[in-house]
């Protein structure tokens, strides 16, 4: 059936040309343009009426089950406003002032890192009152300052501090504070001594050694409590950025995952995923995240098995400096892994002969069922 509707007393078919449309009428097609444009513009609002309209009638009729959910599930289905994170979370508001005093007014040689949120700095703040103290005195701090122009930085520090400002785990980096001052973000976490995994097993200089075998497995095994935890009923936190460069290591080597920029709330009640739209880095996101946006625990469990594989091996996830064949670290290792008498293949030869057979073959097969 077609549907039509009279326009400046003709007969108009939806799904009709333009040219005959304007043939009718003997307008511009720049007025038969803006006239079309109103008319579904208020068929829109008609709609979005109906559709609220319907929502609430459902609503009203459900009211009782939906109240009776539990706390949790309904915190996590309904978006906090910025104001209600800011409010919750259990760290210090610091003044930008504060935080320019502490940095020595974010001198370019106490620069930390840089990446697309912005520059991460070092700074100096007092351990009891977290007020700035003299460069070399209190307690050492990293002060993550967010590009001005980035709304996704200002939707990714807001994500943060809703987070870190919430959870507390010995593998999880500590939120000291944050800011927000007209313009300005800013995030104060606590200082990280030996920087990131990537740093420790990719860059070729004297000051990052490689590391051995025992260290590596540490690492790894701090970097799955911490994952273990964001996945537990305490925190139900999909990471969604399980990469080397978001594990800092503190002095002794322990790991601990930071940037929590993209993490989501997990799936509530019988529901089995959360949809979203795919966001992560090449390389680490699992396949099936990236097919269908259906995010799950297990989206980490694969980024957590690439992590591994780049540890055992010393290869990065996607390296288009390898070879044909060798870009893609999952694809090229899988059939070594399978293999006990290959294995050798996928190690570091940095590593030597640190390890047993026995337990590089256990290390890969973990890499292989995640």
């Amino acid at each position: 059936m077609l549907i039509s509707f009279r326009l400046i007393g003709s007969r108009v078919k939806i799904g009709e040309s333009l040219n005959s449309v304007q043939h009718k009428l003997n307008l511009p097609p720049r007025k038969i343009q803006s006239l079309l444009w109103k008319i579904c513009r208020e068929l829109g609002l008609f709609l979005l009426t109906c559709f609220m309209w319907t929502n609430s009638k459902y609503a009203s009729r459900n009211g009782a089950a939906l109240s009776s959910s539990s706390s949790y599930a309904s915190a996590a289905s309904v978006p906090r406003s910025e104001g209600e994170i800011l409010e919750s979370a259990n760290v210090k508001a610091f003044s930008f002032n504060e935080l320019r005093t502490a940095t020595r007014n974010f001198r370019p040689d106490s620069v930390l890192g840089e990446g697309g949120f912005g520059s991460v700095f070092k700074g100096w703040i007092d351990e009891k009152t977290l007020t700035p103290t003299k460069p070399g005195t209190g307690m050492v701090i990293a002060v993550k300052k967010l590009n001005q122009e980035s709304y996704q930085g200002h939707r990714e520090w807001l994500a943060e501090v809703n987070y870190l400002g919430q959870l507390s785990h010995p593998n999880l980096v500590k939120l000291v504070g944050y800011c927000v001052e007209d313009e300005q973000r800013l995030l104060v976490y606590e200082f990280m001594p030996r920087g990131s995994l990537e740093n420790h097993l990719f860059r070729r200089s004297t000051h990052f050694q490689p590391l051995s075998w025992n260290l590596r497995m540490k690492i790894a095994h701090g970097a799955a409590k911490g994952l273990a935890f964001l996945h537990s009923d305490k925190a139900k936190v999909i990471y969604r950025d399980f990469k080397t460069s978001n594990i800092l290591l503190d002095a002794n080597y322990d790991a601990k995952l930071s940037d929590f920029g993209l993490a989501k709330d997990g799936p509530t009640g019988d529901k089995s995923h959360v949809s979203t739209r795919v966001m992560g880095t090449y390389g680490y996101a699992a396949p099936e995240y990236l097919a269908t946006g259906h995010l799950t625990t297990k989206s980490d469990v694969y980024s957590f098995g690439v992590v591994l594989l780049e540890m055992l091996s010393g290869r990065r996830a996607v390296d288009k400096n390898r070879p044909t064949g060798e870009h893609n670290l999952v694809e090229w290792a899988r059939p070594y892994l399978t293999s006990k008498r290959r294995i050798f293949r996928v190690l570091d030869p940095r590593l030597g002969g640190q390890y047993s057979l026995a337990k590089a073959q256990k290390a890969a097969s973990l890499a292989l069922q995640c």
